[in-house]
């Protein structure tokens, strides 16, 4: 990555090789498996996701717990992991909406989410989905078009894949429903860097309340990493797994922060005898937009 930026690591925390639920998550009307499903302990942040098979595994070896399946088109569903060999999701209802298409022209374009802060962090966040919020404001209006979504990712292996999300705002401000109807799964190449994705081809506007755009890393097998450490006071190994990519983030101001975490969305805040205008430091995940017209 050229430039001043700055990137530390740390926090480089693998995924641990303990005891393990298995299964394979599938479609309740056609059977067919169902790819990157989330999969996570209910309210522990322990998560998983689904290979392109359906077949997942999830490091808890507490049958009684809960296990929360979710999956883009489809309706959650939470059953104990003593059930969870065979998971049948139910395909949610969707009603036909009257698709508006508007011309556009892509004659100017603006980006936005850029910071101030030009030092990146990297850690392992582990399956949590970070996000990080756009509002809207007046003078986008000439530009109301999503063109383009940039990430800036540290892999150490070659095409990486995580799943990008576009949430509008719900009534309490939190992360709402997903903006798009499938799946949004790019890859990005080995090393630190800024990637940008077009998305031209979903027509999407930014809503006037703002949106935001998260980052999903996908706990599978294509984007495994397994490395052995040796105690060489003990004598022993121990083998260390780690997903990538991770994302980078920016150490910025805000007075929020909210993550996916335990099936479940969590608001950080200032302490509630702060003011309500404090804000506070939080680590944003470092993506960036292009508005065109």
């Amino acid at each position: 990555m050229k430039g001043k930026s700055c990137v530390f690591i740390f926090m480089l925390i693998g995924f641990s090789m303990s005891a393990q639920i298995k299964g394979i998550v599938k479609d309740s009307i056609t059977g067919k498996p169902i790819a990157y499903a989330n999969i996570w302990v209910e309210n522990e942040n322990i998560g998983a996701t689904s290979e392109d098979d359906g077949t997942f595994s999830i490091n808890t070896n507490e049958k009684t717990k809960k296990l929360i399946f979710l999956a883009l088109g489809f309706e959650k569903k939470i059953i104990k992991a003593s059930q969870a060999n065979e998971v049948k999701l139910k395909p949610e209802a969707t009603a036909i909406e009257e698709v508006v298409i508007s011309r556009k022209r892509e004659t100017k374009q603006i980006e936005i989410g850029k910071t101030k802060n030009t030092t990146y962090q990297a850690f392992d966040n582990g399956p949590r989905i970070d996000v990080k919020y756009f509002p809207y404001l007046a003078y986008y209006k000439k530009t109301k078009y999503i063109k383009q979504v940039s990430i800036f990712t540290d892999s150490h292996i070659e095409n990486a894949s995580f799943k990008i999300h576009f949430y509008i705002v719900d009534s309490n401000g939190f992360p709402g429903e997903e903006i798009l109807n499938k799946d949004f799964i790019v890859s990005v190449k080995k090393g630190m860097k800024k990637t940008a994705f077009n998305i031209s081809e979903f027509n999407l506007q930014l809503p006037k309340n703002g949106v935001f755009v998260g980052f999903e890393k996908l706990v599978i097998e294509k984007n495994k990493m397994e490395t052995t450490i040796t105690d060489y006071n003990t004598n022993t190994t121990r083998t260390k797994i780690t997903y990538f990519p991770f994302v980078l983030y920016n150490y910025v101001e805000k007075e929020f922060l909210y993550t996916f975490s335990g099936g479940k969305w969590n608001r950080q805040t200032k302490e509630t005898n702060s003011k309500p205008s404090d804000k506070m430091m939080i680590n944003e995940p470092a993506i960036n937009l292009i508005l065109t017209n």
